[in-house]
């Protein structure tokens, strides 16, 4: 395949992307990564993705080729780990010689930049989290992590050719330091793949009786994303006389003190650790009455969609991105439980029918094409010629 540095926008492009922090087996950034390289080798170009891993590994994979560098685990992370040999990544670049780069890490991989600056190679990063939201999720006081976050955000600007970013809410950060060389790219969901006709009453009776309300929660059980707001918020609803019970799907360093408040508490949790089978998600996430997300750093909740797109409306942190996502066919709640709890009454006010048109009409709002077609631009990268759209079951053709 012919690639061109040549500003080339009808060109195939190689197009090296580079991510840390990706979760071992699932997780936001890892679809993100995998649906827009589909997207790229789709439309012509030749993606090519290095992440960290326990070795080295090299394959062609439906979203191009995937090479996994040695790299160490992150204590207290539940697995993320970071590509920290700087001299072997840099020598791999200069081996696939990209046409663009794409680093979806603002602080361990911002040198890639200035490399890529020397090597006269267009690159952008890509703000998956606001840094300074990330300080306050560890309890960095509100002052200081915007403080450093401004420093951070500032180098990071000035090293990229362009910082793109997913929400409105994400570019704030940016905007605020003054930087002019901000896009705008929405990620996506598989409106395919997830669908309302996934609820299944089986599953649903698996979990909670006629009479009860089903909460499901998606995340990683990490302390950016508190989990234990979910925890909060099914105490209260319990409190208040709502027959509620809590399914969590997703793994994480939290995970073993959860269950042992949830146990400790009678609450009515059910965790399920990772779930692999994306129709076993589905069908959860289908089957909820309402799935919650109380990530408050969240720059735009890829989980939360996929339940938007099953038909199941979202009570979502009002700190995070999500309230642009979801709009009116979600709630979004202060970061404690008792507003959570609000969030999940207000929503279960709606009709059943009217709340579940909703929230898939709004995910429809959000297609991988759209995003896709939107990092591409970012790039300068040629963005190709759609069909007309396939119909997709249990939606809108």
């Amino acid at each position: 395949m012919s690639a061109s540095r040549s500003g080339g926008s009808t060109r195939s492009l190689r197009i090296v992307r580079l991510a840390n922090f990706v979760a071992p087996s699932s997780g936001g950034l890892r679809t993100a990564l995998r649906e827009l390289g589909k997207g790229y080798k789709d439309a012509g170009h030749d993606p090519v993705l290095v992440i960290p891993g326990e070795c080295l590994s090299d394959r062609e994979t439906e979203q191009g080729r995937v090479i996994t560098l040695p790299g160490p685990l992150l204590p207290g992370t539940g697995g993320y780990r970071v590509l920290a040999d700087k001299r072997r990544v840099a020598r791999l670049l200069e081996e696939l010689a990209p046409d663009r780069l794409e680093v979806s890490d603002r602080t361990t991989l911002r040198w890639t930049g200035k490399w890529a600056r020397r090597a006269r190679i267009p690159a952008v990063m890509v703000s998956h989290e606001t840094a300074d939201g990330v300080l306050r999720t560890w309890g960095v006081p509100e002052g200081a992590a915007r403080r450093a976050a401004d420093a951070l955000n500032t180098r990071t600007a000035h090293t990229y050719a362009r910082v793109v970013c997913t929400t409105e809410f994400a570019e704030r950060e940016f905007v605020r330091i003054g930087a002019r060389n901000v896009v705008r790219a929405p990620l996506g969901v598989d409106l395919v793949r997830r669908h309302p006709a996934l609820r299944e009453p089986e599953v649903r009776a698996r979990h909670a009786r006629v009479d009860e309300t089903l909460l499901v929660m998606c995340s990683r059980l990490s302390v950016e994303k508190r989990p234990g707001t979910a925890l909060d918020a099914l105490q209260t609803l319990r409190r208040r006389g709502r027959r509620a019970v809590l399914v969590v799907a997703g793994d994480g360093p939290l995970r073993a003190g959860l269950e042992r408040r949830a146990r400790e508490g009678g609450l009515p949790v059910t965790f399920l650790g990772h779930v692999s089978d994306p129709g076993q998600l589905g069908a959860l996430q289908a089957s909820a009455d309402v799935a919650l997300a109380p990530g408050p750093a969240e720059t735009f909740g890829l989980a939360a969609l996929e339940a938007m797109a099953c038909g199941t409306p979202v009570a979502a942190s009002a700190s995070s991105a999500l309230s642009e996502v979801i709009g009116a066919a979600g709630a979004v709640a202060a970061d404690h439980g008792e507003a959570f709890a609000d969030a999940v009454d207000l929503l279960l006010e709606r009709q059943e029918a009217d709340r579940r048109e909703a929230a898939r009409a709004r995910a429809e709002c959000f297609g991988w094409n759209a995003a896709v077609d939107a990092f591409l631009a970012a790039h300068d990268a040629a963005v190709p010629v759609r069909p007309a759209r396939p119909f997709v079951p249990g939606g809108v053709a």
